[in-house]
């Protein structure tokens, strides 16, 4: 049973790969194999079928089927290095190889090249999203120049994002310029569709591949999981992966094993259900149910164009259109279209980025699809952009007044508070009472100042004196409250020889003291007394008897 297992799953991928026009090197049995280990005769012609070393196999999906040419081309690369240099180190080896991918490519090959700890270097696509030849050449060289090993190219027939494709025949001429580079051809999507010859001109120069995978649980009517890959050397991936102890060894010798051909040793039959699907449609029933779809696809690409708020960003060439909303260069406007729709139920859609622009993708999966289904869904999608349209115009007209409404505010705060500034400088200046109330409270021998406020009176001024000395108010300094433009032209105006200015200046309002030039008590009486008459705060005593030293003085 064992042995049908394997047998069947040789047979069902040599009829698909014929049927999709693989080249021959892919098959196990083909009529003209370049090596041939065995060769049978079929019984129902005088056909020579020879067993070559190609052959395929199912794996789980295409990111298994990467990973695992990924790590067979690696094998080969460190094999060969080791020849040229024998005592340098795997380790250092692995080191500098480097792999290649376009930008379009599925996310599975930076995952592989993580798993495998090998470098990747994701290439700029040209503006039709397709890698070309002489960007692969360009940074290939560079890296052979820098001391690195190019190993592994990744390319892609009909991309994730927009269904786009790589130009083959000419990256596969510029890997026969390296030895150890093994090109990978994955057309997990669009190598469905090679099963109609009109579609098989997309897939020139896989040729030059090393190996070649496609998905028949995406397009192919196949239950996942039915990956198929293909290689034309099937002795180099058996390499990199065989692991034959005792209790896994049997005795059909010869036979193709497929437990070394991926990472399980135990596998799943899926080749039943390829081989149900292969033998229910048969080759024309698989071609028009792929035709039906592209052109369904073509039709939701005419109903879009027709509407000159939308526009298509891909070359719909499969079942895949990438269209969106035009003017919307944030991307919300699409964001919000596709979440309602999904949200919906009536549509399911995924979105993508094409030339970094937000785009909707539309695939068409079912298999009965109608054109009424297309017109179907045409509708629920304008009808849900005129809902978002309509919202989003509401909400920005909101968004708008709300501006306006916290502008006008704002100006208005603005000017109120420029109008307090200029009229609180204004009185600041004439009366620096305002700024700092401190500066209400009298100087000793002020008390005629009945006009200040009781809050003036209260407050406490560390640096007044006692009012009830004469003696201390005999020697304090004459001082007066004046504003800072005074004080500051005032600067200088006291000076004496011995002393410099004291003018202290108390934020924007100054307390100013004038120092006399006294060198004897008698001075400071005698000064005292003049400042007393002279002061404009100090009020005149009525009574006023002079001493005997000033009688003598005068005299």
């Amino acid at each position: 049973m064992y042995r049908f297992f394997m047998e069947l799953e040789t047979i069902v991928l040599d009829w698909l790969g014929k049927a999709i026009g693989l080249p021959e090197e892919f098959l196990t049995f083909s009529e003209k194999a370049s090596k041939n280990i065995d060769s049978v005769r079929n019984d129902d012609s005088e056909t020579e079928i020879h067993n070559g070393i190609g052959g395929g196999v199912l794996q789980s999906s295409a990111s298994e089927c990467i990973f695992v040419c990924m790590l067979a081309a690696r094998a080969q690369a460190i094999k060969r290095l080791r020849k040229l240099h024998p005592f340098v180190e795997e380790g250092v080896l692995l080191s500098k190889l480097m792999a290649y991918c376009s930008k379009e490519s599925h996310s599975c090959v930076e995952k592989g090249a993580m798993m495998a700890f090998v470098k990747l270097r994701i290439l700029e696509p040209d503006e039709n999203n397709s890698l070309r030849g002489a960007t692969l050449r360009q940074v290939m060289e560079q890296d052979e120049a820098m001391g690195l090993i190019p190993f592994f190219v990744s390319t892609t027939l009909g991309t994730t994002s927009c269904c786009s494709f790589d130009n083959i025949p000419e990256i596969g001429l510029v890997c026969q310029q390296f030895e150890t580079v093994w090109l990978h051809v994955d057309a997990a999507y669009a190598g469905s569709a090679f099963i109609c010859p009109e579609f098989r001109s997309l897939m020139n120069g896989v040729e030059y591949a090393d190996s070649f995978n496609l998905n028949t649980n995406k397009w192919l009517l196949t239950n996942f999981d039915c990956s198929c890959l293909w290689v034309k050397d099937r002795f180099k991936l058996t390499c990199a992966l065989v692991v034959d102890p005792l209790y896994l060894q049997h005795g059909y010798a010869g036979a193709v094993d497929y437990r070394h051909w991926g990472i399980p040793l135990s596998r799943r039959f899926r080749s039943l259900k390829l081989w149900f699907v292969l033998r229910t449609y048969g080759i024309s029933g698989l071609q028009k149910y792929i035709r039906h779809h592209c052109q369904l696809a073509k039709r939701f690409e005419r109903l879009v164009k027709s509407d000159n708020k939308y526009e298509v960003l891909n070359d719909v060439k499969m079942g895949l259109v990438c269209f969106r909303l035009k003017d919307d260069p944030t991307n919300k406007l699409n964001k919000k279209l596709l979440e309602t729709i999904n949200e919906s139920g009536k549509l399911h859609m995924v979105p993508s980025l094409v030339h970094d622009k937000y785009v909707i993708r539309f695939c068409v999966v079912a298999e009965h699809a109608t054109e009424e289904d297309i017109d179907y869904a045409w509708k629920i999608i304008k009808e849900t952009a005129v809902t978002v349209l309509y919202n989003e115009q509401e909400l920005t007209e909101k968004r708008e007044e709300q501006v306006d409404e916290v502008f006008e505010l704002s100006e208005r705060k603005k000017k109120d508070d420029l109008a307090y500034r200029r009229s609180f400088f204004v009185r600041m200046v004439s009366d620096p009472k305002i700024y700092n109330p401190i500066i209400a409270r009298s100087s000793p021998g002020s008390r005629r100042h009945t006009h200040l406020s009781s809050m003036d009176d209260d407050i406490h001024d560390p640096l007044s004196t006692s009012t009830n000395d004469t003696e201390d108010t005999m020697t304090q300094p004459a001082s007066s409250w004046i504003s800072w433009p005074l004080a500051f032209l005032f600067q200088g105006v006291f000076d004496d020889k011995e002393g410099s200015n004291d003018v202290p200046v108390r934020h924007l309002a100054t307390k100013m003291h004038f120092k006399s030039k006294s060198k004897s008590p008698e001075h400071l009486a005698i000064e005292g007394n003049k400042s007393r008459r002279n002061s404009p705060v100090f009020p005149r005593k009525s009574s006023y008897v002079k001493t005997e030293n000033e009688s003598n003085i005068q005299k």
